[in-house]
C-alpha cells in the first residue's frame, strides 16, 4: 500500500498521549508514528528503568513494599510487586505515587531534548493508564487505539501466554474503551487488517501535522 505523506510546517512542538486497552495495538501504532519522524516514548520502559537498582524509585518502593518483592539478584520482581497491589487500590495508589513522578521527569527530559532538535516535531508518549491516572492532561491531544474485546483476548493469549481467565480479569480492571473514547481526540481502530490500521494512523498523523501549538 502506497502512502504519501504531506508535511505541513507547524508553529511549535506537539505532545501526544497514545493510549488504549490491553493488546489493542498501541505499540504497533506507536512504531508507525516513530517511522513518520515522531519521538516515541514508552512509559512502561521508563517505569521499568526507575525501578532498577539505582533508579529513582527503587529504594522508596522497596521501603514501601518490603524485601519480599526482591529477586535473588536484588532487582525488583515486577510480578511479585504486581501481586501485592492486585485488588488493593490503596497499595496501587501508593506505588503510583512513588513511580509516576520520576517517570514524568524522565519523560519531560526526553521531550525537552527532542524539542531542542525538532522544535516543530511531534512527541508521542505511549501509556496504558494515561486516562485513569489523569496524566492525559499533560498532552495537547490524545490518540486512542481500540479493537474488539475478543481480539484483545486472542492477542493477549498469543503474546503473553497467560490463561484466558487471567486476561479477562485484567480486562475487567481496565477502564472500558467506550469510556476512554470520551477523552480521545483521535481514535484508531485496529480490528481489521494491518494495512487499514496503517492507513488510519497515517490519516491521524496528517491531522496532527496541521495542529498549531
Amino acid at each position: 500500500m502506497l502512502i504519501v505523506l504531506v508535511y505541513v510546517h507547524r508553529a511549535g512542538m506537539l505532545k501526544i498521549g497514545l493510549t488504549g486497552g490491553l493488546a489493542c495495538g498501541k505499540s504497533f501504532v506507536g512504531e508507525i508514528l516513530r517511522g513518520y519522524g515522531c519521538l516515541l516514548i514508552q512509559a512502561d520502559e521508563l517505569g521499568h528503568a526507575v525501578l532498577e537498582p539505582g533508579g529513582e524509585a527503587y529504594h522508596d518502593v522497596v521501603r514501601e513494599f518490603g524485601s519480599a518483592i526482591l529477586g535473588a539478584d536484588g532487582r525488583i520482581d515486577r510480578r511479585a510487586l504486581a501481586a501485592q497491589v492486585f485488588g488493593a487500590p490503596e497499595q496501587l495508589a501508593a506505588l503510583n505515587r512513588l513511580v509516576h513522578p520520576p517517570v514524568y521527569r524522565r519523560e519531560d527530559q526526553l521531550i525537552a531534548e527532542f524539542a531542542a532538535r525538532e522544535p516543530h516535531g511531534i512527541a508521542v508518549v505511549e501509556a496504558a493508564i494515561l486516562i485513569e491516572t489523569g496524566s492525559y492532561r499533560r498532552y495537547d491531544r490524545i490518540v486512542l487505539v481500540t479493537c474488539l474485546e475478543e481480539q484483545q483476548v486472542e492477542r493477549a493469549l498469543r503474546r503473553e501466554g497467560a490463561s484466558e481467565g487471567d486476561v479477562r480479569a485484567r480486562l475487567s480492571r481496565q477502564m472500558p474503551l467506550d469510556e476512554k473514547r470520551k477523552y480521545a481526540d483521535f481514535v484508531i481502530d485496529t480490528s481489521g487488517e494491518k494495512a487499514e490500521a496503517v492507513r488510519q494512523t497515517c490519516a491521524v498523523f496528517q491531522e496532527l501535522r496541521r495542529i498549531e501549538v
